[in-house]
């Protein structure tokens, strides 16, 4: 009676060892899936970040805002955005830095060389024209509220937030 009752335990804390393993597995995958999905969003302080409109310093005022991401060498490009009216304001941010006039719609930023390569790198653009969310945390500090897309057609901007 004695070999049974070890071979009992031996198997019990087996099971255990496992159990413990596997639960531990599975709040270490679900901590770094969490962590991964919060870090794919990131922040933007407008205060570190220093764009401009014309020559003035660009204070965001707005708790939400569409962020297109955009060439002016590319044709028209300029006057589509300017002339898209959606249900937020757009910001547009110009790859080559090119100063234009603001519209009731439409933001039109430029920035040095280092901030462009920077917000660049931050976000991960790889396309122009492309498009994503901002949603304002605290004060001038703005979160990504949406994944990053390409446009395929600036004429389709106002059918594609629709989609959003």
């Amino acid at each position: 009676m004695e070999k049974k009752r070890k071979r009992g335990k031996s198997l019990f804390s087996l099971s255990t060892l496992l159990a413990s393993f596997f639960g531990s597995a599975l709040i270490a995958g679900a901590f770094a899936y969490f962590n991964f999905k919060f870090a794919e969003y990131k922040f933007i302080d407008f205060k570190q970040w220093v764009f401009y409109e014309k020559s003035d310093i660009f204070i965001p005022k707005e708790e939400k805002y569409i962020v297109v991401f955009y060439s002016s060498k590319d044709k028209n490009t300029m006057d589509k955005l300017a002339n898209t009216n959606l249900n937020l304001p757009i910001l547009a941010i110009d790859y080559y830095n090119e100063v234009r006039k603001n519209t009731k719609y439409t933001t039109f930023l430029r920035s040095g060389t280092k901030n462009s390569l920077n917000f660049i790198q931050r976000f991960n653009i790889y396309e122009s024209p492309s498009i994503f969310f901002i949603k304002k945390n605290k004060d001038s500090l703005y979160k990504q509220d949406s994944m990053i897309r390409k446009l395929d057609n600036l004429d389709e901007l106002s059918k594609e937030i629709n989609l959003l």
